[in-house]
């Protein structure tokens, strides 16, 4: 083995085994959490030290168009890319032995560059640390599986299952509507073991097509390199299968939405034991107080949960999504539910995240709210009981008044980033406007003739 391959992980080396790597994929998700960078011959990669893109990536929004430098000058400077090796991983579906791996980005200097989403939780973690906490997160992934959908001017529709009849909805835990799309299943479980990755349950949702699968919890770090990896490898398995998979918040009409629900626990580093459960289990002044910063700062941190027009679609009542930042116990209702658990399990669970969000901005955000409750010693409001649905003043409505929020929250700002919020304002409020200027098939057919 060369040198560079000494540092892969163990599934990176099983993958290879006895073959010869051919190429690499030098990784770095953007703002939408979307997968940028370059590839190149394995000989090549070995070769060099480091890499370079232009800081302009994170001032790309999903349409691709550049939203406006905050700064200064739109003049596209280098950052230095340099990579992680705790991430290398396969790339299995491809035809030749592919490496992916997940870089670090810095500019000239050395210095993490602020804006980009990795750096962003890595800043929030280290946060917890110097006050001797560990936070520990566990993901929920939640996705559809359509139909090919090549015009977007068609609605999308499930796809068609092994029956040969479209997957349908309501069909909540099925193990038959999950056999359904069996094959896609089987090869997202391969390719998973290829990669290394952990997958600790898949179910079927409510949605028709829709797939729920649970990571087991850990560092959030690698949870968000894994959910960031998953989404890609989901994509794929599906395309094998003539059909599409797709994390958009709401991509049907009528079906529940997706979400991506972060499960958050903090340890002590000393005691290795969950601050939020005290002696004989009893819940402790920093879980509510957690709760409390949670309940303080959700609303403007929606505008990371929920970045796009379409993510608002999803909060509506009665269609399993919370529209509130009340919390209980085992109740689905509330935007933060407090599952049935042991005390050392004690965790709380952030119901409001879209699947569509960006995986570190989502974990980053969650945590960001709890630490500034855990500081501040926010206190949590009273617990809710019986279905919060009737309770919708605690979210913004669209993702204009999201952004107001996030701008006015400064306590927020600071901890993830006073730059990372202006660049993320940038591309956010361009994408706003990019939708703003287009005409929806209702406002044609109700609005054509009729006004």
């Amino acid at each position: 083995m060369s040198k560079w391959t000494d540092q892969l992980p163990q599934a990176a080396r099983d993958y290879i085994g006895n073959r010869r790597v051919d190429e690499v994929e030098c990784i770095i998700g953007d703002i939408a959490g979307v997968a940028r960078g370059k590839a190149m011959p394995a000989a090549k990669f070995a070769k060099q030290t480091n890499y370079f893109l232009p800081n302009s990536i994170f001032l790309q929004t999903i349409t691709g168009e550049w939203a406006d430098n905050p700064f200064d000058a739109f003049t596209e400077p280098d950052m230095i890319l340099e990579p992680d090796w705790s991430t290398a991983t396969a790339a299995p579906w491809t035809a030749d032995t592919t490496l992916q791996v997940i870089h670090d980005a810095k500019d000239q200097q050395g210095n993490p560059i602020p804006f980009s989403p990795r750096n962003v939780l890595r800043r929030i973690v280290d946060l917890y640390a110097a006050q001797g906490w560990r936070p520990v997160v566990a993901p929920e992934m939640e996705f559809f599986l359509t139909a090919r959908n090549i015009d977007p001017n068609m609605p999308v529709i499930p796809p068609m299952g092994r029956s040969g009849r479209r997957a349908a909805g309501k069909q909540a835990y099925s193990l038959s509507a999950v056999d359904e799309y069996g094959k896609v299943i089987d090869d997202i479980y391969d390719f998973a073991e290829a990669q290394g990755l952990e997958i600790d349950g898949i179910l079927q949702e409510g949605g028709a097509g829709q797939i729920e699968l649970n990571l087991a919890h850990g560092d959030p770090v690698r949870l968000a390199d894994d959910v960031f990896f998953f989404k890609r490898l989901i994509r794929e398995a599906a395309l094998r299968h003539d059909c599409f998979a797709t994390f958009m918040a709401k991509p049907i009409a009528g079906e529940p939405g997706s979400a991506m629900h972060i499960h958050t626990s903090v340890v002590d580093i000393e005691t290795k034991k969950n601050i939020f459960a005290g002696p004989k289990g009893v819940e402790t002044e920093a879980f509510l107080t957690f709760i409390g910063g949670m309940q303080k700062h959700l609303g403007a941190a929606v505008a990371l949960f929920a970045p796009y027009v379409n993510s608002y679609r999803r909060y509506v009542p009665d269609f399993a999504a919370p529209i509130n930042l009340e919390w209980g116990r085992d109740n689905r209702t509330t935007g933060l539910r407090i599952p049935i658990s042991g005390s050392a399990a004690r965790r709380v669970e952030n119901r409001l995240p879209g699947m569509d969000c960006n995986p570190y901005l989502g974990i980053a955000s969650t945590l960001a709210c709890g630490y500034l409750g855990l500081m501040n010693k926010t206190q949590a409001r009273p617990e809710f009981s019986g279905s919060a649905y009737i309770d919708n003043e605690d979210i913004p409505a669209n993702l204009g008044d999201a952004l107001d929020l996030l701008e006015e929250d400064t306590a927020l700002q600071e901890v993830m980033g006073v730059d990372f919020c202006k660049v993320y304002d940038s591309v956010k409020r361009n994408e706003y406007k990019e939708f703003l200027q287009v005409i929806s098939p209702w406002e044609r057919e109700h609005l054509l003739l009729n006004v």
